[in-house]
């Protein structure tokens, strides 16, 4: 199989080109000319740059191609270029979509998120559920929404994509909850917010794991929830505390982590600085509950995950 990975750099795309490469597939990788490559630097990766919304590039990076494997997203909550989000999340995923069909690739598989159920208000949900929440939690909710909608549009007249929508992803590398637990177990960590919080964890090379199989035996326009299991974040520090010897965080009290989010939001809004904690970061720990089966790509595909608890003392070993 010759495979194209978008967003060849990032975090899962670069797993993803890992694995595909021990698998003995060609693979070519979309990056940006301002891509940090460290994480291919063991790779044989065909690179090609440009921008999701490129579509010369595109052309090129899929010429020969058998199937995409399409990861590339703009991440982030709190204070976000909208605007930009949208361009890369909607506009590159239209991209990507039109060009793979006129190429005549002969799989897609679009890495997702379980956030475009919307808030399921702590019910647990397959890929049957139908969104509830009229609004959108944040731009990123927002986006990663649209471009769903566009892949099952394409789905729906005969393109044949797959989409897996993976809940919180983890590894060892994981450049989002990763220098979290680098200053954990360091000690440096001593507080934290909404213990309460339930995160559905999916380790990386799973989630890999996952989109081969969906580009092996998905039908057009399937979903496929990836997740091994939740934790409560207290449940999380707990686990992890045992397993290091660090003691874990105290948590801080709701009424003034949400007084900092009111206060930093707007400062850095003003100075276009992320901070910590912003209106958006509380909603998203205090607020939003998004639960989910993941039994459908076990017994559909076969997929067969190591277990939440494997994934974090993996990452406590490798720290």
């Amino acid at each position: 199989m010759k495979a194209l990975v978008t967003g060849a750099n990032g975090f899962t795309g670069s797993h993803l080109v890992q694995a595909l490469e021990q698998r003995g597939d060609k693979v070519v990788g979309l990056v940006r000319k301002s891509s940090d490559l460290s994480r291919l630097s063991r790779s044989q990766v065909q690179l090609v740059y440009g921008e999701i919304t490129d579509r010369e590039a595109l052309e090129a990076a899929m010429a020969g191609v058998d199937t995409v494997f399409h990861t590339a997203a703009y991440v982030e909550l709190g204070i976000v270029d909208a605007a930009q989000m949208e361009r890369v999340n909607v506009e590159g995923t239209r991209a990507v979509l039109e060009t793979a069909q006129a190429a005549g690739v002969s799989k897609m598989v679009y890495c997702s998120t379980i956030g475009i159920f919307g808030d399921t208000q702590g019910q647990v949900v397959d890929e049957t559920f139908k969104r509830q929440q009229k609004d959108f939690s944040s731009a990123y909710d927002r986006t990663k929404y649209l471009a769903q909608e566009l892949v099952d549009g394409f789905a729906a007249k005969g393109f044949p994509v797959a989409s897996v929508l993976p809940s919180g992803i983890f590894g060892a590398d994981d450049p989002h909850f990763g220098p979290v637990m680098q200053q954990f177990l360091k000690g440096g960590l001593k507080v934290w917010a909404g213990g309460d919080r339930v995160t559905g964890i999916v380790h990386v090379d799973d989630l890999v794991a996952a989109m081969i199989l969906a580009a092996e035996k998905s039908q057009p326009g399937e979903h496929y929830i990836i997740s091994a299991g939740e934790l409560t974040t207290r449940e999380m520090f707990n686990f992890i505390s045992q397993e290091s010897g660090v003691p874990a965080p105290r948590e801080v009290p709701k009424p003034l982590v949400q007084l900092a989010g009111n206060l930093l939001d707007p400062i850095g809004r003003l100075f276009n600085w992320q901070p910590p904690i912003s209106r958006e970061r509380v909603h998203y720990i205090y607020d939003r509950c998004v639960r989910v089966d993941a039994t459908k790509a076990r017994q559909e595909l076969g997929w067969q995950p190591r277990s939440v608890q494997a994934t974090l003392r993996e990452i406590v070993a490798a720290k």
